[in-house]
């Protein structure tokens, strides 16, 4: 196909280049589905040496000059018309070589989505600065000692693969207490000291800090970069070029790195592949998790999906025999993990300290809390909410607490007002409501449902007298704290490293994690709750976790025997039951209800195609109505690439009628209610 619009190009350019004349240029342009495609474009012979495949063009297209990439070069066009000219090459610098660019097309048919969108999350953006540096290769590193991995059953096994350039698949679960980032530092420098390439996806920057830091004091500062969104466009474009040209051959960074060109790749990892910070939240949404593992199989390169919890897609891997277990045995995860002990939130457990009722702490955890102070060591507390109190309920039917205007949940702003504080207040319309009674019996009394952080952290002051509390969460997260008593507060997934291991964790509001609409609560509570418990000392050194959560349910029973393994199964063979991924493949399309119609009207379906729905999604007007619904699209697992391309083509199809409404489709998306 040829380029779009008037020709743009002088006389003395007519002549084109003496050998492969015809450039398929792939412009930078948002473009609707139906032109999910390169260009052809005629290269001037002045830009015959420089315009090289892989590198950044200018062209014109629809009558502007946009920027693009030079996929290939071409002895003719199947164009039967006349071919605009490729106005300038910006750089003959290759960022789109061969290998990455495969990688594009094989991202964009795994989610039905548009490689222009693929490589737009691939390739950063040119800083001309950063291109002129030089980049000096590291020094290849000596092969670490590796002890710590014997404590895993094929951990050694593992390691001499990833050496030996064999394409080893591995599903590791770290035990508790773990260095987990020394381990994963210690496998990608045995694949950097083979001459290979390494690259370790990690959900957010603390853990990239943390393992770049470790992977630097086996490779020295030169022999790793760390690639994050975070990043100056220099900063980034720099490190990016300097994994391009193999100068560097291990990166770390999050989901943002998982396209990095790594050259000659030898091992590929992401560490707590179930963290919702691995999807890309833009089209096509790519997970990081099948990104790397895709990488890992094209490349014959070692793959690890690892973390303290495992998913039901790392579950699949294994029980289907694609992954190998890398595991420890039980007395090891004995050995390693602290005493847990869950109890469910009724008033009856609650300590006999008046400021421990006022905490609403059960005994259990407000001895548990006391003995890891008196013994000198911090006291981790997990609250599943930011905030001060997120929502009330009367404090005797335990009705939810609305308001009276709008009939939005009420909640405690904190703060105070004229030295008192202040009311409940309405999340909704923000009305105060000092008066309050409920509507159901009449009672005047509120109660939290779920105490925020912000809450816990003063009404924790009261209890413990004396001691420092310490908050992580929101726009404040801490890296680490040091050692010695103090209560550490913190949201899920903010929880700061302390020196020497916490003495205790109290996992609060277990029903709240539980309890919430999503397919995945159960294993993302879960999930959460290891991660702060890997954070506490073993049970010999008096480590001691309290969950307040009913101990008859699945996912706490796991915590309590540290068996992730077996609760992902279970969540593997409900899925499969109920066909939900990963045992099947499903698509979300949303929209407003004509738009999800005209989308499905145009879908050929395969062959075990279905489609449930369409629902409302957000609010219902009074005929049951609403301006956006969800269908979904679900599959067999194999005909997973089959749906992919149907849901590309009817996209295309709807879009060459130019609809006035957008359309969002995800495949597997994370959440589906």
């Amino acid at each position: 196909m040829a380029g779009s619009g008037s020709t743009g190009a002088g006389k003395a350019e007519r002549t084109a280049a003496p050998e492969l004349p015809v450039a398929s240029v792939l412009v930078e342009v948002s473009l609707p589905a139906h032109l999910d495609r390169a260009f052809d474009y005629l290269i001037p012979d002045r830009l015959h040496a420089a315009a090289v495949a892989g590198c950044r063009v200018r062209v014109r297209f629809r009558g502007k000059l946009v920027d693009g990439y030079l996929l290939e070069r071409k002895a003719e066009s199947d164009f039967t018309g006349t071919l605009q000219w490729v106005d300038r090459v910006i750089s003959s610098e290759v960022v789109l070589p061969p290998r990455l660019l495969e990688l594009c097309r094989a991202v964009a048919a795994r989610y039905g989505g548009m490689l222009a969108d693929v490589v737009r999350l691939a390739v950063p953006a040119r800083h001309a600065r950063a291109e002129k540096r030089a980049t000096e290769p590291a020094p290849a590193p000596q092969r670490p000692p590796a002890e710590a991995w014997s404590r895993y059953q094929r951990g050694p096994a593992l390691l001499e693969a990833v050496h030996a350039g064999r394409p080893a698949r591995a599903v590791w679960q770290a035990l508790p207490g773990e260095e987990w980032a020394q381990r994963l530092a210690e496998a990608a420098a045995t694949a950097a000291a083979a001459g290979r390439g390494a690259l370790l996806v990690v959900p957010d920057h603390r853990d990239v800090a943390r393992l770049r830091e470790a992977c630097a004091r086996l490779l020295g500062e030169s022999g790793v970069v760390a690639l994050t969104s975070e990043l100056g466009p220099e900063a980034r474009y720099q490190r990016w070029l300097a994994v391009l040209r193999g100068a560097v051959r291990v990166v770390v960074g999050t989901r943002a790195a998982m396209f990095a060109p790594v050259l000659d790749l030898g091992l590929a990892v992401v560490w707590d592949d179930g963290d919702t910070m691995h999807s890309y939240p833009t089209m096509p949404y790519p997970h990081a998790r099948d990104v790397l593992t895709h990488r890992a199989h094209a490349a014959g390169a070692a793959v690890v999906v690892a973390g303290f919890a495992r998913t039901a897609e790392a579950a699949l891997l294994a029980e289907t025999g694609w992954a190998q277990e890398v595991v420890a045995s039980r007395d090891e995860v004995r050995a390693a993990a602290p005493h847990v002990v869950a109890i469910g939130a009724d008033d009856t457990q609650l300590a006999r300290d008046p400021a421990a009722r006022a905490a609403r702490l059960p005994s259990v955890a407000f001895d548990a809390a006391r003995a890891a102070l008196r013994a000198g060591a911090p006291v981790l507390v997990q609250v599943p909410r930011r905030g001060y109190v997120p929502a009330l309920a009367c404090g005797d039917c335990r009705e939810q607490a609305r308001c009276r205007r709008c009939a939005g949940p009420l909640g405690l702003p904190g703060g105070t007002e004229g030295g008192q504080p202040k009311p409940a207040a309405c999340r909704w319309c923000g009305a105060a409501e000092a008066a309050f009674r409920c509507g159901s019996c009449g009672s005047r009394r509120l109660r939290a449902i779920a105490i925020g952080a912000g809450r816990t952290a003063e009404e924790l002051g009261r209890a413990f007298s004396g001691v420092a509390v310490r908050t992580s969460g929101g726009g404040e997260v801490l890296a680490s704290v040091p050692a010695g008593p103090a209560l550490v507060v913190c949201t899920p997934g903010a929880e700061p490293i302390a020196e020497g291991g916490y003495g205790a964790a109290l996992l609060l509001d277990g029903r709240t994690l539980l309890s919430r609409p999503e397919l995945r609560a159960t294993e993302e509570a879960l999930r959460l709750w290891l991660a702060a418990a890997a954070l506490v000392r073993p049970a010999r050194d008096g480590g001691r976790v309290v969950v307040m959560a009913e101990s008859a349910l699945q996912p706490v029973q796991a915590l309590v025997r540290w068996d992730p393994a077996w609760h992902a199964g279970l969540e593997l063979a409900g899925r499969a039951e109920l066909g939900f991924p990963p045992a099947m493949r499903v698509a979300a399309v949303d929209g407003s209800p004509d738009a999800v119609n005209d989308l499905l009207d145009c879908l050929e379906l395969p062959g075990t195609g279905e489609v449930l729905g369409p629902v409302p999604l957000g609010e219902v007007d009074e005929d049951g109505g609403s301006d956006q619904e969800r269908a979904l699209v679900r599959v067999a697992r194999p005909e997973g690439r089959e749906l992919a391309a149907a849901l590309h083509a009817a996209q295309a199809v709807r879009a060459s009628r130019r609809p006035a409404e957008r359309i969002k489709v995800r495949v597997d998306p994370l959440e589906l209610l």
